[in-house]
């Protein structure tokens, strides 16, 4: 992670990496693997004598994040797992669990400095800058002006439907990518994304297909997660409008990025003229949906 604004990846060779690893006592049997990351880099480093924990790796002071040159960066254990195919009720409660337990913890306590999930950021914020920046093509800017200010009333309206709900610290992105699964363990990676907001920020992504579909993949997960928490049933508002916030904030974290070379080469088919419209087409779904109502809970 860099500490000024200028794009230096470019100097992280793999005599750096393995140096910055070696500076906090470790010692590298000299094997390094390019992992699929983008804001930030990640690499698997191979270390001797090594036995993997889930906790990062702290140095003699007992600190996770360590400077090496002009960069920061953490080390953290290999961890064995994979991606779960969510198809089974016994899977749903078994996550369901897992995070109704992180969201016992999440509540214990508030972020210092981690951002809050607003409306004003996510969707005001990520709009003005697109806008601002010629990101949006000029044959489609109204178009997306308009639908934005649809789409601004729908959100709003959904989060006061939600009423004063109780905000936590979350992971953040909790989709099954970021879940390791095996038949021993459950295991969650990249907090990046953590921030304070409503509980179902973290349930949301889990659920795919139709109305139906959904409705009984959260009836599975709640009966795991009603173990160590309860849901709001209030919060059931913020789906669509939560799903819609972070197309838009997406779009806009990857205009915000894109003058890092890094980007362009993993997103190819970002700003172009197809994505746009495209963009355009699933926002105007997204608006529809905003005016069906909630899941509800059985």
């Amino acid at each position: 992670m860099r500490e000024d604004q200028t794009h230096d990846y470019a100097d992280l060779n793999p005599d750096a990496v393995l140096s910055a690893v070696e500076s906090t006592g470790l010692l590298s049997d000299a094997r390094l693997l390019a992992l699929n990351s983008y804001e930030n880099r990640v690499y698997q480093v191979g270390i001797e004598e090594s036995t993997p924990v889930v906790a990062p790796l702290t140095d003699d002071a007992g600190e996770t994040l360590h400077r090496f040159g002009k960069f920061r960066f953490s080390l953290y254990p290999r961890v064995g797992g994979y991606w779960p195919e969510l198809d089974s009720e016994e899977k749903y409660q078994r996550i369901g669990r897992l995070l109704g337990q992180l969201h016992t913890l999440g509540s214990a306590k508030t972020f210092t400095h981690r951002p809050t999930i607003t409306i004003a950021d996510y969707a005001e914020a990520s709009a003005r800058f697109l806008l601002e920046n010629h990101f949006i093509p000029t044959d489609l800017e109204t178009a997306y002006r308009t639908l934005f200010e649809d789409l601004l009333i729908r959100i709003q309206r959904g989060f006061q439907a939600a009423g004063s709900y109780r905000a936590i610290r979350l992971h953040g992105d909790f989709h099954r990518g970021n879940i390791l699964w095996t038949d021993e363990s459950v295991r969650l990676v990249d907090f990046d994304d953590c921030r304070t907001g409503p509980a179902i920020q973290d349930i949301w992504m889990l659920l795919e297909g139709d109305r139906n579909a959904m409705t009984q993949q959260l009836d599975w997960f709640l009966e795991g997660y009603r173990q160590f928490n309860n849901l709001d049933a209030l919060q059931l508002h913020l789906i669509e409008p939560l799903r819609t916030l972070r197309m838009l904030h997406y779009s806009a974290w990857l205009a915000q990025r894109w003058d890092d070379p890094a980007f362009p080469h993993h997103f190819p088919w970002f700003n172009t003229h197809r994505y746009w419209e495209e963009q355009i087409l699933a926002l105007r779904e997204q608006a529809a949906l905003m005016d069906e109502p909630p899941l509800e809970i059985y």
